[in-house]
């Protein structure tokens, strides 16, 4: 019976370990932390026959030569008992890699990007649906790729996968060997996550593998970086712009004139689908809705579902999700910008003057555009978490004094209703520029917490 080991206890660990137990393996789980909510599951994958070790590394010798290691996303690539591991030979595989192995027959669109990847993954996975595709999401949302991998193996015929909509963040494809999409997508390029990948160098060719590995490409023609890159580097892709088709770079892409998306593969650009149809608000929208129509024509869809699943989007729970609102000021949940240039795009799209609750865990990056913004727009900012004090002294340094630290986000809900009175604002705006792991296990336990705040504090019914 072959042997895998699996590093990491989430979501996506979880599903590899039960995916590999179907397929025959003796599998083994560990990973280094332990809590109440692992002893747990611990106990129910032991029923499984699944062996989990908590708080335990492993240490690897050449008598594991054998066996197969598979690491979740959140498992640095490059930690040392990895390191050996490849130099003894071991093969060791990302989560998203051993689900490729067992779906590789099915067509892929991938899609990677500094920011804009959850909503074109979800836009896209709605249309293809729409189409009466069976396309899961997978990835950084939706499913972990090897439960998709579990269900399309369980399926019949009738109700097989058709697609496979996988939002893929550079720790999955660095951890890929083979992965080789029929359609890839690349939103945007800032620098994020340097603290893992080091240098913006290492981080771009991270996500181009992605791309050269993609028979199709589609890429964001408005985002500077891959912009200059151009057709020297990507001769045969498809571009997109929201300035119009003079801005388009090469002979096919998808832009937006006169209010409509608009298509041009042959000689004659046709209309596709209304902006307007999309809901959600910003010009970053608008090139997530582009590249999300471009991967549905190139995969054949129709135009008749594109527009019904682009009129019928809700958006992207976090992402510039409206939560409430009380007495005329809207409460905005943008917990996912977890970077300087996802927060200056949240605070872009929302009307002036606003109250920002911003902080958690900082990253690295530059924070001017950002900055600028919170001049331009915010009346007031409430700091959380541990990035407080660091953001209190980029304020004074830019000549930003209205703000207040306010450590924890029920401190922030509750003075912030206050304070939007007090400015006459609009609109509070949870955006935080950071990470969330210094207070919350991820960014969606974090927007969560800002909506039953909100509820608390401002008395708004949940709707059913």
């Amino acid at each position: 019976m072959p042997q895998a080991l699996i590093i990491g206890f989430g979501k996506s660990g979880v599903a590899a370990a039960r995916l590999l137990k179907q397929e025959g393996w003796e599998v083994e789980l560990c990973d280094s932390s332990t809590s109440p909510t692992l002893l747990e599951q611990q106990q129910k994958l032991a029923s499984e026959h699944i062996t989990v070790k908590l708080a335990h590394k492993p240490e690897f010798t050449s008598s594991d030569i054998s066996k197969l290691i598979v690491v979740s996303p959140g498992v640095p690539w490059d930690i040392p008992i990895l390191a050996t591991a490849r130099e003894l030979g071991i093969e060791t595989i990302g989560e998203m890699e051993l689900a490729w192995r067992y779906l590789q027959d099915i067509p892929w669109v991938a899609i990677t990007g500094t920011n804009g990847k959850t909503t074109t993954t979800a836009l896209t996975a709605a249309i293809f649906q729409t189409a009466g595709l069976n396309a899961p999401a997978c990835g950084n949302i939706g499913y972990a790729a090897c439960e998709v991998a579990i269900q399309a193996r369980g399926n019949t015929e009738k109700n097989s996968v058709d697609w496979i909509i996988g939002e893929i963040s550079s720790y999955q494809i660095e951890s890929s060997v083979t992965l080789a999409p029929r359609i890839g997508i690349w939103t945007t390029f800032t620098p994020d996550h340097l603290a893992r990948h080091k240098t913006l160098e290492n981080y771009y060719n991270i996500k181009a593998k992605l791309l050269h590995n993609s028979q199709i490409q589609i890429f964001n023609g408005d985002d500077t970086h891959l912009s200059k890159l151009g057709l020297n580097h990507w001769p045969n892709a498809y571009w997109t712009s929201v300035k119009g088709q003079e801005f388009l770079i090469g002979e096919k892409g998808f832009y937006i004139e006169n209010g409509w998306v608009m298509e041009k593969i042959s000689a004659t650009p046709q209309p596709i689908v209304e902006v307007s149809a999309l809901r959600m608000v910003g010009e970053h929208n608008q090139q997530n809705l582009l590249m999300s129509v471009a991967a549905a024509r190139l995969a054949g869809i129709d135009i008749t579902a594109i527009s019904q699943a682009v009129r019928e989007f809700p958006g992207v729970p976090h992402r510039l999700e409206h939560i409430c609102n009380w007495q005329g000021i809207n409460f905005i949940n943008d917990s996912k910008a977890t970077n300087y240039d996802a927060a200056e795009v949240g605070l872009a799209s929302v009307q002036s003057p606003a109250i920002l609750i911003a902080g958690g865990e900082a990253k690295a990056g530059d924070d001017s555009a950002w900055l600028d913004q919170i001049q331009a727009k915010a009346a007031a900012v409430l700091l959380i978490g541990n990035a407080a004090p660091a953001f209190a002294k980029r304020f004074q340094k830019v000549g930003y004094s209205n703000y207040h630290i306010v450590e924890t986000m029920e401190n922030a809900v509750s003075l912030s209703a206050e304070l939007a009175k007090k400015h006459q604002a609009s609109v509070v705006l949870l955006s935080p520029a950071c990470a969330s792991f210094d207070q919350y296990p991820n960014f969606e336990m974090r927007g969560e917490d800002f909506r039953q705040l909100c509820q608390k504090y401002l008395g708004f019914a949940e709707k059913t």
